[in-house]
């Protein structure tokens, strides 16, 4: 039967690009749409989650209860997912891990977040953790004007400089392997967005409206200034025991700059892209 605080998390989720209140600010957040075992009906579940890389992983706690939740049971039979991040939507691969590979990355979890520990001693059994990797094939972007999968992108990144920032403000002395991970993903996703900006909007932009030439040229700067500082946090990360006080500084360093050109960013491509000035 329908869970009605499920149901509000999901249209608040859709309805805002991922943004929920009283959950997401603290968390991170997607939507896991799973076929249904018995039913083959859509089962869709709010779900809090970890970066790793190029795949998420979520656990199967269903909130400490002794029996593993719907959804898990449901990509037993059918690992073919939907996965709704805010920003896109795209098809996915389940894959549950096992042995040592489940250890490491439960252990991480449980480190980052004592909570999923304390699910697991209620639960009394074994909480499953699922990768959720991307299939080949385009991710479906928001609707509306040109602009809205980029301030969709950027406010993302926001949220989840946001959330670094404060895991390593609250971090003791020696940084958690989960926290590393985050960075470093943050690191490749940023990375990534800035490679697609450079061989795809930028171009037609620069080809369709030559006006734009030295804001063009400022961010072309921008990008590889903010190249320079994401190297310098892997860098940090790459130590077996990274510096506390050295990774909060270049956090808050690559965070102030990364605010600072995506303002400028929408700005200034605003009128061109269809997004609010």
């Amino acid at each position: 039967m329908p869970n009605d605080v499920n149901t509000r998390v999901i249209e608040e989720f859709r309805a805002n690009a991922g943004r929920v209140d009283g959950w997401s600010d603290g968390a991170r957040l997607l939507l896991l749409t799973t076929t249904g075992a018995r039913t083959g009906a859509p089962h869709t579940t709010p779900l809090g989650y970890l970066p790793d890389g190029d795949r998420v992983l979520v656990i199967a706690s269903a909130g400490g209860a002794p029996r593993d939740p719907q959804w898990f049971r449901n990509l037993l039979a059918d690992p073919m997912v939907t996965v709704e991040d805010g920003v896109f939507t795209y098809r996915a691969r389940a894959e549950v891990l096992d042995a040592a590979d489940r250890d490491r990355a439960f252990a991480r979890a449980a480190e980052a977040h004592p909570g999923w520990a304390e699910y697991q001693d209620r639960a009394g059994r074994q909480l499953p953790v699922v990768a959720l990797e991307q299939v080949p094939g385009p991710p479906i972007s928001p609707t509306g004007p040109p602009g809205a999968a980029l301030v969709a992108v950027h406010d993302a990144f926001r949220r989840e400089l946001a959330l670094i920032r404060d895991e390593v403000e609250r971090s003791g002395a020696r940084i958690g392997a989960q926290l590393r991970v985050n960075c470093l993903t943050l690191c490749q996703g940023l990375h990534g967005h800035h490679e697609q900006e450079d061989t795809g909007l930028f171009p037609w932009l620069a080809d369709n409206h030559p006006e734009l030439a030295p804001v063009m040229q400022r961010i072309e700067v921008e990008h590889r200034t903010m190249a320079a500082l994401l190297q310098q946090l892997r860098t940090v990360l790459s130590a077996p025991n990274p510096d506390r006080e050295v990774l909060r500084r270049e956090v808050a360093r690559l965070t102030d700059q990364v605010l600072a050109h995506l303002a400028y960013e929408e700005e200034q491509l605003a009128p061109f892209l269809g997004m609010p000035a």
